[in-house]
């Protein structure tokens, strides 16, 4: 089965089964033999600098360096000088596996592997990875043990093998040490190293083009709304937020923090839940009536505009739902109440995070000099927009940017499920070349 074989047959089952295991089971495997990774590769721990002359400059691999694909990327290596002595037992040589094994975060799990595929330069790693360098070449093609390695990965099962210390996970060596890998004679591991490498190429352009249609319809919504803020019509007329509002203000953090948090009640919305074109519940906190009470003043009314005015979020913006009042709000996010009768909500919030009007925002907390990442409520008052004079025409300006969202978001959730099914794809690829079914 040659590798197109390979992607067309799988990734129509990919589509019809997104987010399924698409082959289950492990297939006997005639004529393979299997080892321990400890048996089959020598072992090497990276360094950084060295501490005893002579040294020698050299580019260092470090964790930044690996790709998603088991690639590396040169762009951003980094050059020092290491000591010379440790160099010599550290020194990359292509077909060697360069494995992540500390690092990662919370929701990235360290083992991560890529291959070496340098001929020329003095390279070496840093000691938050180790190398990986088959013992018997004739026995082992360095490919497919990297291709293994890979799907050991992003298969999960390295998850198990790992410890967490001050937010930064460590990679067991003993338990990934004592992975039995499988593995035909040396022509079999090169055909399915052929078909894999065939058939993940086809997946990277599919991949790509994927990503570029859902870049072009999140562009194509961001156009159309920059237009509507940028070619005004006749009978706009502008004015400052403080005259047409009836409230705007933010709140402040119940005594204690996160530690007095409830598990249900009145819903306190804070900078993490706004985002454009949307309020997202993760992590949404909750209050219990003697707390809102004391946040009685930022109560919020159904089709108030929410504001994120501090830190990394500032100038993030969406209309409240419904179905987290009542709430209130912290410090860092602000309402902005629109005056009913002569502003609309959604035009608003459709202003605000339009190109022209956020670089305005995110300018507003830089002027003066101030390095400050925040937007006063004295900002907000004085901030100046433009808008129709009747409500019918700021309704039908939010009915069309509404229908291209809608059609925008159609497309983006068709290319988000087609990606996934790419994943699937070439999981179960790897998973059929590894259990002898590919």
């Amino acid at each position: 089965m040659t590798g197109r074989q390979a992607l067309s047959t799988a990734e129509g089952r990919a589509v019809r089964d997104t987010g399924r295991q698409l082959i289950e089971g492990t297939s006997v495997r005639n004529g393979w033999a299997t080892k321990t990774l400890a048996d089959v590769c020598r072992f090497s721990n990276g360094l950084w600098k060295g501490e005893k002359p002579p040294f020698a400059n050299v580019g260092v691999v470090r964790n930044t360096n690996f790709t998603k694909g088991g690639t590396l990327d040169y762009s951003d290596i980094a050059y020092l000088d290491v000591e010379a002595s440790k160099l010599e037992k550290r020194r990359l040589q292509f077909g060697d596996i360069i494995l992540e094994k500390s690092g990662g975060g919370p929701k990235q799990p360290v083992g991560r592997v890529a291959l070496f595929d340098r001929q020329d330069g003095d390279f070496s790693f840093s000691n938050f990875t180790a190398s990986l360098r088959v013992l018997a070449p004739d026995e082992i093609d360095f490919r497919f043990l990297h291709r293994f390695l890979y799907w050991t990965y992003v298969s999960g099962a390295t998850e198990g093998m790992q410890s967490h210390s001050t937010g930064i996970r460590n990679l067991n060596a003993d338990a990934y040490r004592a992975i039995e890998f499988g593995y035909p004679p040396i022509p079999e591991q090169q055909r399915i190293v052929g078909v894999l490498d065939e058939a993940f190429a086809a997946i990277a352009a599919a991949r790509a083009n994927t990503e570029q249609n859902l870049r072009n319809a999140h562009d194509l919504f961001q156009s159309h709304l920059n237009a509507v803020f940028t070619r005004r019509g006749e009978g706009w007329v502008e004015s400052k937020l403080g005259s047409i509002t009836t409230k705007i203000g933010s709140g402040a953090t119940p005594r204690g923090g996160e530690d007095s948090y409830k598990s249900e009640g009145i819903s306190l919305i804070r900078s993490l839940n706004v985002h454009d074109l949307g309020f997202k519940n993760t992590r949404l906190a909750f209050l219990d009536s003697g707390q809102a009470d004391d946040l009685a003043n930022v109560d919020v009314k159904p089709r108030d505009v929410l504001l994120n005015i501090t830190g990394a979020s500032v100038a993030r913006c969406c209309v409240v739902p419904d179905d987290v009042l009542p709430a209130r709000v912290n410090q860092h996010v602000s309402i902005i109440r629109p005056n009913s009768g002569t502003l609309d909500a959604g035009f608003l919030h459709y202003m605000l995070i339009s190109e022209p009007y956020k670089k305005q925002l995110l300018q507003t907390g830089v002027e003066g000099g101030s390095t400050r990442q925040a937007i006063t409520k004295a900002d907000i008052q004085g901030f100046t927009v433009g808008y129709p004079a009747t409500l019918g025409e700021q309704a039908a300006f939010v009915a069309k940017l509404d229908a291209v969202l809608t059609e925008t978001q159609r497309l983006a959730s068709i290319y988000q499920r087609k990606l996934a099914a790419l994943d699937a794809l070439k999981q179960s690829l790897l998973h059929q070349a590894f259990t002898g079914a590919l």
